[in-house]
């Protein structure tokens, strides 16, 4: 995989994208943990995965939502967990993050769902010692 250059427009949208949906704390944090064995690999994530974000035919909402359940199918909890941050701390409701998990009780299985919903608690729970506000936690 090519090394990014000055001038690399996919490379810049991607990492545009992961800054906007991520957050320039947790991208920051993510890059000083690059490794030579591992900077082809976050580069051809940083073109592929999030040049997705880039494209014009979803908005971020949509896509954090279809992010979310995929997450939940494939059991992928600690990138569930990432992105349900992600999705909190930019201002998403943990109404849509619960209608999500009910979606997915029913198309991937309770177990799923729940397994996500204790993971959601133990979110909300963190990022409320940290003083982020949930938009619609009662």
């Amino acid at each position: 995989m090519a090394k990014k250059t000055k001038q690399d427009p996919v490379y810049d949208a991607g990492m545009k994208a992961r800054r906007r949906i991520l957050g320039d704390k947790y991208v920051d944090r993510a890059v000083k943990k690059i490794r030579p064995h591992t900077r082809d690999f976050q580069d051809y994530v940083v073109r592929s995965a999030w040049q997705v974000w880039a494209r014009p035919g979803l908005d971020d909402r949509t896509r954090r939502l279809l992010v979310l359940g995929t997450m939940v199918a494939i059991g992928r909890w600690e990138e569930f967990v990432m992105h349900a941050r992600a999705a909190l701390e930019a201002g998403m409701s943990i109404q849509d993050i619960e209608e999500v998990l009910i979606q997915q009780g029913i198309y991937c299985g309770v177990p799923a769902a729940n397994t996500a919903f204790h993971h959601i608690n133990d979110l909300i729970d963190a990022l409320t010692k940290e003083g982020v506000k949930i938009k619609g936690l009662k």
